[in-house]
């Protein structure tokens, strides 16, 4: 048996130092880093079972580029919508592996808390329970890990709520209140609802880890580099300025735009979503505010 990590930023180092726990776990990305059991892209496809964490924009890229099929194991760890293509990252994965070998990793989990050894809790969704429960028994006793079968209503949460996020930072920083931010928080979790009910996640999902769980763990927390995107929002910057002063990938920014694509096309409501992408285009944050608040539900 034998399991790599797929990206080395800050989650992917924290999803490693929380597979070393209980076996020897390897890490690449595409930049060398002096990191333990750092190797080769090439190195690293020769395990059984990978774990990407790479940013969600460049995951294409990277398959096409590197992946070479050998019936590996996926957990994708990843969280996002690619904007290119306006396609889910499980579509994207399914070009290139069989769905029985792909699962989801889901939940509240800020990377900075899991290299501490922080308690925490998580879903690995898939096709195949087997391969669920598999992945389930390579992490560490601190996190207690579920195993589920919403592999499509588990990325939404995730990719969603990082522009959920965005919105809470915003509202944050305009100093409107713990009112203001709880009730956006609730909306918006109903509004991830409807967006994922579209593409058949089941409502259960929304109400646990990778739903609810994750939203209140990132729209409210400065370890959220989403919900700092937002307060520099409320602050004036616009989008370039922050992606150049957090120097981080801030997921929820490119996410928006997908959503909000997505939800036109197939004639989604997703009136907070709509407004952050217009703010993230320039658009008076006060306005949005007034705009988002005359919405009829």
């Amino acid at each position: 048996m034998s399991i790599a990590v797929i990206g080395a930023g800050k989650w992917g180092q924290g999803l490693h130092f929380a597979f070393s726990q209980k076996q020897t776990c390897l890490i690449t990305s595409p930049h060398t880093k002096d990191l333990p059991n750092f190797v080769s892209i090439d190195e690293a496809l020769e395990c059984e079972y990978l774990v990407f964490a790479l940013s969600a924009q460049g995951i294409s890229a990277w398959l096409k580029e590197h992946f070479k099929n050998k019936g590996q194991k996926i957990l994708l760890a990843s969280k996002g919508i690619d904007t290119a293509s306006c396609r889910f990252l499980d579509e994207i994965f399914l070009d290139f592996v069989d769905k029985r070998n792909f699962c989801v990793l889901s939940g509240p989990s800020f990377a900075a808390e899991v290299m501490q050894g922080l308690p925490c809790a998580l879903c690995v969704s898939g096709f195949e329970r087997a391969l669920c429960e598999e992945f389930v028994g390579f992490f560490p006793d601190f996190i207690k890990a579920y195993a589920g079968d919403d592999v499509r209503g588990a990325e939404i949460c995730g990719a969603y709520k990082n522009v959920l996020a965005i919105a809470s930072g915003i509202c944050e920083g305009l100093g409107l209140g713990n009112n203001a931010r709880a009730s956006l928080i609730a909306r918006g979790l109903i509004e991830m609802h409807r967006f994922g009910a579209k593409f058949g996640a089941k409502e259960e999902t929304f109400l646990g880890l990778s739903g609810a769980g994750d939203l209140f763990l990132t729209a409210s927390s400065t370890l959220s580099r989403n919900f700092r995107a937002g307060l520099l929002l409320a602050k004036g910057k616009g989008k370039d300025e922050i992606i150049s002063e957090l120097k981080e990938v801030v997921e929820g920014i490119p996410t928006a735009f997908a959503v909000r694509q997505i939800a036109g096309r197939e004639d989604i409501y997703t009136p907070i979503v709509r407004e952050v992408a217009a703010i993230l285009e320039g658009k008076d944050v006060r306005a949005a505010l007034i705009d988002l608040l005359r919405k009829k539900d």
